[in-house]
């Protein structure tokens, strides 16, 4: 037997703000059965990535995130970093692998509206 991911879910103060940045970011679809009751939930209209669910808490984020997601846009790595940001994303800071390492990366860390981090990432060798 194994399992699979039914969805992936960000606690926080407010869901709907927060999914709607996740929505922007990923071109996913609101779908909110259950918002009276503080809960909103996305899926992916192609059906290649995992639902994402909100769930409103009553404390706040307080350390940094043990998973995160990686984001491959198909633009560069600084248009996606500006897109994210004129949609309520700030970033953090950008890094990159040794050119020694296999398929080296180059990523921003940013956090989303509600400080949760995420990367946008951009393989080395796809640079122009």
């Amino acid at each position: 037997m194994t399992s699979s991911v039914f969805y992936v879910t960000f606690d926080c103060a407010n869901p709907r703000g927060l999914a709607t940045f996740w929505a922007t970011a990923l071109s996913y679809e609101i779908y909110a059965p259950n918002e009276s009751a503080g809960e909103v939930l996305l899926h992916d209209p192609t059906g290649a990535g995992p639902p994402l669910g909100f769930m409103k808490v009553p404390e706040s984020k307080v350390v940094k995130n043990r998973v995160h997601l990686d984001l491959r846009p198909d633009s560069s790595l600084e248009v996606e970093v500006e897109r994210l940001t004129v949609a309520g994303a700030r970033p953090l800071r950008t890094l990159q692998d040794p050119e020694s390492f296999v398929d080296p990366v180059r990523w921003t860390v940013m956090q989303d509206p509600e400080g949760n981090e995420f990367c946008v990432i951009e393989e080395v060798s796809k640079r122009t």
